[in-house]
């Protein structure tokens, strides 16, 4: 790879590897997808589903680990919680309302003066190469 140095044009053949990559790369990530629902599936045969297992295959042992993690169903679990006077294991949380704050301005309730200093902007980089 290359140091980066300042330049005023891009190298075609820099663009022309980087198309070339970002197709191979979506390629194997198909064929990778693809290849791990054989993999489940043989294991779901062999040890059963949401089982853990193990099989060496010439040079190569493969593995199939299970995790699992737990979540609550939010208004379920409120609702719950209230019945049985927990309020306390329940959070309020304040946060701007979008739609209303909108409609504020809209109205003439709210300026955009007002809430300039409140608005955080987030920029994010993509870059994008198809063949001409």
């Amino acid at each position: 790879m290359q140091e980066s140095k300042p330049f005023t044009q891009i190298p075609e053949e820099l663009i022309t590897r980087y198309f070339t990559l970002s197709e191979k790369a979506k390629e194997i990530e198909k064929e990778l997808k693809e290849m791990k629902k054989v993999l489940n599936v043989y294991f779901d045969e062999t040890v059963g589903k949401h089982e853990k297992g193990e099989s060496v295959v010439g040079d190569y042992k493969i593995q199939r680990q299970i995790r699992l993690s737990d979540s609550y169903h939010d208004e379920k679990m409120v609702k719950r919680l209230e019945e049985l006077n927990l309020n306390d294991c329940i959070q309020v949380i304040k946060q701007p309302d979008q739609q209303k704050i909108e409609a504020a301005i809209t109205l003439g309730l709210l300026g955009q003066a007002d809430i300039d200093d409140c608005i955080l902007k987030k920029t994010t980089n993509a870059i994008t190469v198809r063949k001409l």
